[in-house]
């Protein structure tokens, strides 16, 4: 059985989606966002950094979640919400699938630290400025995509997984604008998804 090493608030929150929306058993270790669960001797044994999320599949181990994804898709689920290759939509899957950590988490990231994990001496209001007008321009592109479609190939892919899980952190941090009517009606689209809710309780 998959087993996921999993902290609230951060990106193991999509591999439970995954993992609901395709209806595969898996075990849980839910664990604080916390440095004495994240950075203990246990943890750092499974990921050198002591993050999340990471998942083991028998002698498997992987811990970067753009990989997890990946890997759940074609192993455990032949490919499933995955075009294929040679289908028109393939193209826009990967652009939207490593869109996501290559614009639009770095900002987030930025976010959070000088939000959440800085202490207030330590946050620098001009470099979350910067972070947040990043962030809301890097999303533009997203919200025309969506134009006259549910989801960002059309059908729910795991594009949808990796982008819409940044999508909604986004959104939750006050970065998605009014105008952005096309993001601001997927982010509870998404939400409204069975598999999402489970994912979004654990946080």
């Amino acid at each position: 059985m998959l087993k996921l090493h999993f902290a609230p608030n951060s990106r193991a929150g999509r591999i439970v989606w995954l993992l609901e929306e395709l209806g595969l058993p898996y075990e849980l270790n839910k664990m604080a966002f916390h440095p004495k669960d994240l950075k203990s001797d246990a943890h750092r044994a499974r990921h050198p950094l002591g993050r999340v999320p990471v998942l083991e599949d028998g002698d498997i181990t992987l811990w970067e979640s753009g990989a997890i994804v990946d890997y759940i898709l074609e192993r455990h689920k032949n490919g499933g919400l995955k075009p294929a290759v040679s289908d028109t939509s393939f193209p826009a899957y990967l652009q939207w699938f490593h869109y996501c950590e290559g614009m639009v988490m770095p900002s987030i990231n930025t976010i959070v630290v000088h939000t959440l994990l800085l202490p207030e001496d330590r946050r620098d209001p001009v470099a979350l400025g910067q972070a947040q007008r990043l962030l809301t321009r890097s999303l533009g592109p997203v919200n025309d995509a969506l134009e006259g479609k549910d989801y960002l190939i059309g059908d729910f892919s795991g594009a949808d997984v990796m982008l819409g899980h940044a999508c909604f952190m986004a959104n939750r941090m006050g970065c998605v604008p009014e105008e952005m009517t096309q993001l601001k009606a997927y982010v509870p689209r998404m939400a409204a998804r069975p598999a999402f809710q489970t994912a979004i309780t654990m946080q």
